[in-house]
């Protein structure tokens, strides 16, 4: 009886240290994810009954302008985030360099992260801002004058962007800085014996130590670039005329202004096929490659 009670404890302790969270997963993701592909196919305006209308929404969303438009701003942002990995990676050598002051730059850094998305939208939305912005300064000085960024259907999205690759570099950072104190020295060491220095020592002997951090930073920004939403609402609420929207903000201006929940579900269920497909296809690679090299 004392061995089976102990062969017991041995499982019911951890059962029960990881029902809660994985219950709350389960309620809260997993069933909520489902509940929204189902409403996706009814006519639902939050309030009333569901009304079945099959594949009505996706043919809607086919011949919706607006959709391929945020589907563009999709791919745009996905694209331009890819920067934030390998300029973190830089920055993170940067401020690992053991010289003087380098613990505030350090700090410098890193506030980006510490500040909530709609702090550095507000910060940028004034950096901007035509006359009186930092960036109109910074033309001043050359006697030019400062595109209206915000207003520009051409550019609004770029500069949202730009916004948001801010705090997201801060973040690679921090995630390779962890990298950088966890490198095996004795691998260093014996690339110094062999000769390796510079570029050579950070290809062949760092690079390859950061392999796991690569991966969860390129995961975290895909996965940041396809839902992004905070920034957008903060700087241009969609505009000029829908051109910044993206699919989670269309998602929610169809949901939360027009009342057309099945018709935002849709949306939402597009852009969760569209991020499983590239984590998939990001997976694969990284097994493939793992694998190649093992």
């Amino acid at each position: 009886m004392a061995l089976l009670t102990r062969k017991t404890r041995s499982w019911l302790t951890p059962a029960l240290l990881l029902f809660p969270p994985v219950a709350l997963f389960l309620a809260v993701i997993v069933f909520t994810s489902f509940q929204s592909v189902w409403i996706s196919f009814h006519r639902y305006d939050g309030f009333g009954d569901l009304t079945w209308i099959g594949l009505g929404n996706y043919e809607e969303l086919l011949q919706d302008p607006q959709f391929f438009v945020s589907l563009r701003n999709n791919v745009i942002w996905l694209v331009l985030f890819m920067l934030a990995p390998p300029l973190g990676l830089a920055v993170a050598l940067l401020v690992n360099q053991k010289i003087r002051g380098m613990r505030i730059a350090k700090s410098l850094f890193f506030v980006p992260l510490v500040l909530a998305p709609v702090a550095v939208g507000v910060v940028f939305s004034w950096v901007y801002t035509p006359q009186i912005g930092l960036l109109s300064k910074v033309f001043s000085l050359f006697g030019a004058e400062a595109p209206a960024l915000l207003s520009d259907e051409r550019w609004v999205t770029f500069a949202v962007v730009g916004a948001a690759l801010w705090p997201q570099i801060a973040f690679c950072m921090v995630l390779y800085l962890a990298g950088l104190n966890n490198l095996s020295e004795d691998l260093i060491a014996a690339g110094r014996v062999d000769g390796a220095k510079g570029a050579t020592m950070l290809w062949h002997i760092v690079l390859p130590q950061l392999t796991q951090v690569s991966f969860i930073a390129v995961a975290i920004t895909a996965i940041g670039a396809l839902r992004s939403f905070d920034m957008i609402s903060v700087m241009t609420a969609g505009g000029p005329f829908g051109s910044s929207s993206t699919l989670a903000y269309q998602m929610y201006e169809q949901s939360i202004f027009s009342y057309r929940f099945g018709y935002g579900a849709a949306i939402a269920t597009v852009l969760f096929a569209i991020m499983s497909v590239f984590i998939a296809w990001y997976l694969s690679r990284v097994t493939r490659n793992d694998a190649r090299s093992s």
